[in-house]
């Protein structure tokens, strides 16, 4: 009872960081909230990134993260910093949307939760997206270097030429494992066991 209590207070607590309440009005800050009432392209539109311009993201860094001196961040940081910018912009913009009556105070207050209340989540959330996709292309890269690596084998082994410089070696490979084989019965017969036992069966 108490472990079900308290993981209902989490999702409580946990929901309360994802909506503001302005004039009687519930405000999710959280994108995903608003997924019963996407349509298709606005879905793909929120879940990948780069739908927004690299311009307009580095306008808005500072807005959303004032505190960061971008020029000492990793490539790797700077990707998953400009990918919470551009979901934050998402999020702004499907607020908008959603609730047009909004005044520009009333969305500089939303901004400000969001910015505080939804910072961690939109990096981490963007971390596991570009490591999904990295995946994806490696996994991609690999079937297609698999397939390239069979297609050429195949049109090489299609190839006259190729039939004409494989029948030789076919021959000679054939030829020596024959004779091989003969050299071992030869040898066989030649061991006195070998002629011991025939005798002794005779």
């Amino acid at each position: 009872m108490v472990t079900s209590s308290s993981k209902r207070n989490k999702r409580s607590n946990k929901f309360k960081q994802d909506i503001v309440k302005i004039a009687d009005k519930t405000i999710f800050i959280n994108p995903f909230l608003y997924w019963k009432r996407f349509d298709e392209n606005t879905n793909k539109w929120l879940r990948e990134p780069g739908q927004i311009s690299a311009e307009k993201i580095q306008l808005n860094r500072k807005r959303f993260y004032p505190e960061l001196d971008w020029t000492l961040l990793s490539e790797e940081e700077k990707m998953i910093n400009d990918g919470a910018v551009e979901m934050f912009l998402k999020t702004l913009d499907l607020v908008c949307n959603f609730h047009p009556n909004l005044t520009s105070s009333q969305m500089q207050q939303i901004e400000r939760k969001m910015t505080v209340a939804k910072k961690k989540s939109f990096e981490k959330w963007v971390k596991n997206t570009l490591s999904k996709k990295e995946k994806i292309a490696l996994n991609e890269k690999r079937k297609f270097q698999r397939e390239r690596f069979i297609r050429t084998w195949h049109e090489w082994l299609s190839l006259d030429t190729t039939h004409h410089a494989l029948l030789p070696i076919i021959m000679i490979v054939f030829l020596s494992a024959f004779i091989g084989w003969a050299a071992g019965i030869s040898k066989n017969s030649c061991n006195p066991y070998f002629e011991s036992s025939i005798r002794n069966k005779i």
